[in-house]
């Protein structure tokens, strides 16, 4: 049984799955087989407790004592326990769901042509509607069907008169509206990383029916909107700040994890314009990660992401928020996945103690981990680099250099990465070897740097120059 899919799911179970799979195999209504409840109890025993294989043998000898072993007998078990639990997964997102409960209620209940029941139940509903915080595409599916329940039960009862198919024509709108703008930033995002093009079908005449019937007014949808044209650099400008003020101000009007999506967005679109050189947009970004992790949007699931981390540091570095800095580092550093929290937080105080001019302690800070990430790796060996030419180390330099350029020859990097560490390589030792007195020689070198297309650390390279 080892390496099965049904084995494979019940490894996957939490504590509290594992509680509720075993009442669920145990009602008659979803499961009436004993030997299914009983091969359920046999793994999850051999997985959670004994952590032992649960080999069809030993199993069979557990469903069925005293029969001769019939393997067959024993794989239709785990083909019936397997539909179980399929069967469990599926309905929990339903029984989670309180509105949706609702609404079939309501349909049961018109149905059953029990017109007091169904009002009963319609009249929760639209309360429990308004008082739901959110408000993005998922609400206004709800209210179109509501609205659709609504018409069928009006429908059944009278011919001709009033119904609320404007309604239903209205909030079918806004729930499409909602999502479209929402996958076309997904979509634009994914597009500016990995140079893809795609077909954003009616995005043209979702855009215009936004402007036309001024549903600027509704958060989530004006949220997309702004990241919309912000992403496709029209007004970027003007439309990112629309955006950022969705983002401060109303955020609680998304889920968590979609409000957590938006974030990313707006602070990926700050990271590259900062790579572009405009400047400013290291405290449009150092604003949203304070106001993200204040609010705890940036964490999930108790950790937060590697690259969320690092980039946070950097903002904060670059701002000068080095008070900021070291308290988020030490504070969020248990929130790391476990393989990357040593190298991390050790990179992000040798950052910060560089920046502190403290060279040694960022050098000592840098030694402490392996870097097994391979970017990162890089980029703690770019920060010894600059290291070690402030402290005039220049002999340690030199090696470090040529130690670095092997690296990279033996490493897998993706173009852009390997273009970029090498110029690095290239510049800083043109640098080593620069005639200060020779100001043609300066000037040349600094015109090279300054045109040079890929060069992260045109910057400090610069400054070395004076």
């Amino acid at each position: 049984m080892e390496g099965s899919r049904l084995l494979d799911v019940v490894e996957s179970l939490s504590k509290k799955e594992v509680r509720e799979l075993r009442k669920f195999l145990r009602s008659p209504f979803f499961n009436q087989r004993e030997d299914v409840a009983l091969l359920f109890e046999f793994i999850a025993e051999c997985v959670f407790t004994l952590k032992a294989p649960a080999t069809k043998e030993r199993a069979f000898e557990a469903l069925y004592p005293g029969r001769p072993y019939d393997a067959q007998q024993v794989r239709y078990a785990m083909s019936w326990l397997l539909k179980e639990i399929e069967l469990y997964f599926s309905l929990q997102p339903l029984l989670a769901d309180e509105r949706q409960q609702k609404i079939e209620l309501a349909r049961a209940y018109r149905e059953k042509r029990l017109p007091k029941h169904f009002r009963q139940t319609m009249q929760q509903l639209g309360r429990q509607q308004m008082q739901q915080p959110i408000r993005n595409a998922d609400f206004f599916e709800y209210e179109y069907r509501i609205q659709l329940e609504q018409y069928a039960f009006t429908a059944s009862r009278k011919r001709t008169g009033e119904h609320n198919l404007q309604e239903i024509s209205d909030t079918i709108d806004l729930a499409f509206i909602a999502r479209k703008l929402k996958q076309t930033c997904f979509l634009l995002a994914h597009q500016a990383v990995y140079k893809r093009e795609y077909d954003f079908g009616l995005l043209a005449e979702a855009l215009q029916f936004v402007d036309k019937k001024g549903l600027l007014r509704i958060p989530t949808i004006a949220g997309y909107y702004h990241c919309y044209h912000a992403l496709n650099g029209i007004e970027p400008e003007q439309h990112f700040q629309n955006f950022k003020t969705v983002l401060l101000h109303q955020s609680q009007l998304f889920p968590a994890d979609e409000a957590r999506d938006l974030y990313l967005l707006a602070i990926n679109y700050c990271i590259r314009e900062l790579n572009a050189g405009r400047e400013a947009y290291a405290r449009q970004g150092l604003d949203l990660y304070k106001e993200g992790f204040r609010t705890g949007i940036l964490v999930q699931e108790g950790q937060v992401s590697r690259f969320t981390y690092r980039n946070a540091v950097a903002m904060a570095l670059k701002e000068g928020e080095l008070s900021w800095a070291e308290a988020f580092i030490r504070d969020y550093q248990n929130k790391l996945p476990k393989e990357h929290r040593d190298s991390m937080y050790n990179f992000s105080l040798a950052r910060l103690a560089y920046v502190r001019r403290q060279h040694g302690k960022a050098l000592e800070y840098l030694q402490r981990s392996e870097y097994q990430d391979l970017l990162l790796n890089l980029a703690a060996k770019t920060l010894m680099i600059k290291a070690f030419y402030e402290l005039e180390a220049y002999d340690t330099l030199e090696s470090h250099l040529d130690a670095m350029k092997v690296f990279l020859r033996r490493k897998d990097i993706i173009g852009y990465h390997r273009r970029n560490y090498r110029n690095i390589i290239r510049y800083t030792k043109k640098l080593l070897h620069l005639n200060r007195h020779d100001r043609k020689e300066v000037e040349q070198l600094r015109q090279l740097i300054e045109t040079e297309e890929v060069l992260t650390e045109r910057a400090w390279l610069l400054e070395q120059i004076g």
